[in-house]
């Protein structure tokens, strides 16, 4: 995304804009970017796409800037691919307003998150969108015209949802493979309220729970062994999962690590048809999930940790409700600071085309949850 914008004050009004303020935006273009200018054939393509939406900020009926957010057909995320104010009204907050402005078009064409990339040497640019709630997550090298680097932002949308503000008790995961065992922390947190997690609990159920080894060192769990682990500590679970397991063996190369958790996950899997856990050799869908928490059920979700941690490795969040056409989601891998700790909460609403695209993993698209029931087992 190309940037060219000033400190500003005062609010605008945004609209969408029409064919009739193309020569104003081209005069825009112009003055803002020396480089890198979209055409006139660009600009008059972009304007009737249903891939892109161009929202132009008036003050007093002068058009002075612009954002255009593109969409891509199959995918929750949108881009905002250029923003730009005309010199003379800088000063006036038209950056954050228009930033605004793009989000919330995202959002109304379901997207979850929105992208964006900024001239390294931009310095206004990345501190705004820093402000505003961006995280660095990749760079492309000699992006622009002068071959300056850009870096890449992304930022997760999400409506102000009350629900999110009573939220269960986060917990963040301490390690790279412990996504499980800190949604097992949540699920006990959420059926107990006095439920009060030691510093050992995390690689406790860890131990209990895992059995897949990475390429990289200790790997994480798969869903009967989540089950299993929640129903020994007290928990009413239930697993729906797309097809029957093994699971996760493409995750490791070695011969022998894929045999021993071939013996775990069978040992786990004859564990829960013993303790008498629900087993479904099928996908929890849409209708099928919005009943369970209309029934006060939550659920631990294996989600792609590509979209979620930038690896392309199996990843677990803590589902706790829905807001409307939302999911409300515990995402354990949130920020953390040189000790170990969390710097933030990842906890957002996620719009229900976007969580049915997150929630699969591998080529297989292997869809898991595993369902917990309020109140801890007598």
């Amino acid at each position: 995304m190309r940037s060219a914008l000033a400190p500003q004050q005062h609010a605008a009004q945004v609209r969408p804009a029409q064919a009739s303020d193309l020569a104003t935006l081209m005069a825009i273009e112009e003055r803002a970017f020396a480089t890198d200018r979209i055409s006139r054939k660009s600009f008059r393509r972009l304007l009737g796409s249903r891939h892109a939406a161009t929202l132009v900020a008036e003050i007093g009926g002068k058009l002075a800037g612009y954002a255009l957010v593109l969409f891509r057909a199959g995918t929750g995320v949108a881009r905002l691919y250029s923003i730009a104010i005309a010199p003379e009204f800088s000063g006036r907050r038209l950056g954050p307003r228009l930033v605004e402005a793009a989000e919330q078009a995202a959002l109304a064409r379901g997207a979850g998150r929105l992208r964006l990339e900024v001239h390294e040497a931009n310095a206004h640019a990345l501190a705004l969108y820093r402000r505003l709630g961006y995280r660095e997550f990749g760079r492309h090298e000699h992006y622009y015209e002068d071959k300056g680097h850009a870096l890449r932002f992304e930022k997760r949308l999400a409506p102000a949802s009350p629900h999110l503000r009573d939220a269960p008790p986060y917990f963040h995961q301490t390690t790279e493979f412990t996504c499980g065992p800190a949604c097992m922390m949540m699920a006990l947190a959420w059926a107990d309220p006095a439920y009060r997690p030691t510093a050992g609990d995390e690689l406790k159920l860890w131990r209990e729970a895992t059995t897949i080894f990475m390429t990289s060192g200790p790997g994480g769990c798969e869903p009967f062994g989540v089950a299993v682990t929640l129903k020994r500590h007290g928990l009413a679970s239930e697993i729906y999962v797309s097809r029957a397991g093994p699971y996760f063996l493409d995750t490791v190369r070695q011969e022998d690590q894929r045999r021993v958790m071939r013996l775990a996950q069978e040992e786990f899997r004859r564990e829960a048809e013993e303790l008498k856990i629900p087993i479904h050799l099928a996908s929890l869908g849409e209708s099928a999930l919005i009943e369970t928490f209309e029934q006060g059920v939550a659920a631990i979700v294996l989600v792609s940790g590509y979209r979620m941690v930038r690896r392309n490795v199996p990843h677990w969040v803590f589902v706790f409700g829905r807001d409307g056409r939302h999911i409300l989601v515990h995402d354990p891998a949130a920020p953390r600071d040189a000790h170990g700790n969390a710097t933030g909460q990842e906890t957002y609403a996620v719009p229900l085309s976007e969580f049915d695209r997150m929630a699969r993993f591998g080529r297989d698209e292997l869809r898991a949850a595993v369902l917990i029931r309020k109140g801890r087992l007598q």
